[in-house]
């Protein structure tokens, strides 16, 4: 049975909830009880994992999970553009391609929109334990769960964004929202309580009804990540480790397979946002695959074609790396599916980790993917921070190890291609980790990211082409509608 229709009747019932829930009292953030009135009567039984898995539902937004995250994760990156029409490249190409923020653009509002309400889900979940007082070991791991997406969601806003108002708490009056930025550093040290406490309380897995439940596993990546962002080498390899020897996930999924629907939750998968859709379930989709989808007509319009890659991912892949047909799409070419891309439409190349089962298209009724999960953290992210980490700490010899683990995957039983990496030096290694960064993860919301914590994203982007890139574009401009309504306490990015 096909993934849209197979997921648990757990899954769909916990679906069901959260969307009741978040249309019930979709602004239940600016009213309700104070916090201190509830009493234990008052949740029934359930209630509490009722408020978790509205946070989870928040991840399905257009901010999180759909085009203003493709945007500001992918396109802005050295080796993939805008893609569209030539009216969409007249509009945004100039926004993400050539990085003139304007301080008012919906993508970039509504990123910012829709993490703080994924925020504010989560501090509902905290308000609600603290007010109960109750510390069972499912109430903890209830509140881990909500700790991790309020981790994951400031993480995305101070790269994004830089400072940004720290609100962790229950928000019952829309002037207790209006609070100045905090610092990077305040951020980082909220992020870090959060995960720590994610790692200390979340399971190492989950019954196969709560597929796509976070994990202490996703925990303690997320907390590699933030470490690696802030260089902090020794951590970042210490918490990738963890996630390596947990024995929770492995290699084993072919390249060619991770990003179909068949390859969703996989032993790979560290992280995903689950989506579900089909005729008789339409409200629990998101917009992640159709608003990349190729931009044709017809059986082949399946979607708005933006986020494609360029050629510089193009040649970035070693000579016949089996990787590079598995990430992008040329157009003339037949898929796997034996569909054909046609030629003679705006673009050459797609994105082919967006593209979707023809014979799930038939079957829901839809050509835009809104059943695709979008992966977020995978097992071969996790094995290349620790390759990096470990690397920068002077342990060339395990980097080495943990990066053939990569390639060996990617190679498969073809030995005359991606030969092993035997380089000591560090210099060296680490071109090679950051090389096979880029192909390993090619259109996967990192090398933006990654190309500002190195520190070579000037260089990078100008040689690529994208010559109004400077260090302001590090960080996106706060949106001047949070401004305006904040009476000006919010505070605009520097040279905005």
């Amino acid at each position: 049975m096909i993934k849209i229709y197979n997921k648990s009747s757990r899954l769909l019932l916990m679906l069901i909830t959260t969307v009741f829930m978040l249309s019930s009292c979709s602004t239940d953030w600016l009213d309700g009880e104070p916090k201190g009135r509830l009493t234990e009567d008052d949740l029934p039984p359930g209630s509490l994992e009722g408020l978790v898995f509205a946070a989870y539902a928040s991840l399905r937004s257009e901010g999180t999970s759909g085009l203003p995250y493709a945007a500001i994760h992918n396109i802005r990156s050295d080796d993939a553009s805008l893609g569209g029409s030539v009216g969409d490249e007249a509009g945004a190409g100039p926004i993400f391609d050539n990085f003139q923020y304007p301080k008012d653009y919906w993508l970039i509002n509504n990123y910012w929109t829709n993490h703080y309400q994924a925020i504010a889900a989560t501090n509902r979940v905290m308000a609600a334990a603290d007010s109960i007082g109750i510390t069972t070991d499912e109430t903890l791991s209830l509140v881990a769960e909500a700790k991790f997406i309020r981790a994951w969601a400031y993480f995305n806003m101070v790269r994004a964004f830089g400072e940004v108002p720290k609100i962790d708490f229950r928000i019952y009056t829309q002037d207790q929202a209006n609070v100045p930025k905090s610092s990077v550093a305040d951020i980082y040290a909220l992020i870090d309580a959060d995960l720590q406490a994610a790692v200390m309380n979340l399971p190492l897995k989950w019954e196969s009804r709560y597929i796509g439940r976070l994990t202490k596993g996703a925990a303690y990546a997320l907390q590699a990540k933030t470490f690696l962002a802030r260089s902090q080498w020794g951590k970042a390899l210490a918490a990738a480790q963890s996630v390596i020897n947990s024995g929770q996930y492995d290699l084993s999924v072919p390249y060619d397979q991770i990003f179909t629907e068949k390859g969703e939750n996989s032993s790979e998968s560290v992280f995903e946002i689950q989506a579900l859709y089909n005729q008789n379930v339409k409200d629990f989709g998101i917009t992640w695959a159709g608003r990349q989808g190729v931009r044709g007509s017809g059986a082949m319009d399946l979607g708005w074609g933006w986020n494609v890659p360029n050629t510089r991912l193009i040649d970035a892949y070693e000579a016949n790396d089996p990787r590079k047909e598995a990430t992008i799409l040329f157009a003339g070419t037949t898929t796997n599916y034996r569909e054909t891309i046609p030629t003679g439409l705006a673009r050459e190349y797609w994105n082919k980790k967006v593209y979707t089962d023809p014979a799930i298209r038939a079957q829901t009724g839809s050509r835009f993917g809104e059943w695709f999960n979008l992966r977020i953290i995978r097992y071969a992210d996790v094995v290349l921070m620790a390759a990096e980490a470990a690397n920068e700490t002077g342990d060339q010899q395990t980097a080495l190890n943990y990066l053939e683990l990569v390639r060996a995957r990617a190679r498969g039983a073809n030995s005359a291609i991606l030969p092993r990496v035997t380089t000591t030096n560090q210099v060296e290694l680490r071109n090679a980790i950051r090389h096979e960064r880029q192909v390993e993860l090619g259109m996967e919301n990192e090398r933006f990211f990654d190309l500002v914590r190195w520190g070579i994203d000037i260089e990078t982007m100008h040689a690529a082409g994208k010559t109004g890139y400077q260090e302001r574009n590090r960080f996106l401009p706060i949106p001047q509608p949070e401004i305006d309504r904040s009476g000006g306490v919010l505070k605009q990015n520097p040279n905005y």
